[in-house]
């Protein structure tokens, strides 16, 4: 993936993690932090709460897979070469 395919699917994942960061009211690295270190086990018991959390959990980890591609490929880069711009004359 080039460098704005990624922003492009890091924005889309991000949209998502806005419905669950609404929903349950904590930031996704909060929740992914609590659920980590075993926070939330007694939630395991309700099929809403375990059903969304197994999806934020994954759409959270892919956004860092994408964040950390990102994170390498603009490195490499001159952000000068990379950014897009279309003047409007």
């Amino acid at each position: 993936m080039n460098i704005h395919e990624l922003v492009v699917e890091m924005k889309m994942l991000e949209r998502r993690l806005t419905l669950y960061e609404e929903k349950y009211g904590i930031l996704s690295e909060n929740f992914y932090k609590a659920l980590m270190d075993g926070q939330l086990e007694q939630y395991d018991e309700f099929d809403e709460t375990r059903a969304d959390f197994s999806r934020w959990k994954g759409i959270f980890e892919t956004w860092q897979r994408r964040k950390q591609k990102y994170d390498a490929q603009i490195q490499k880069q001159n952000i000068a070469d990379t950014l897009r711009f279309y003047p409007a004359y």
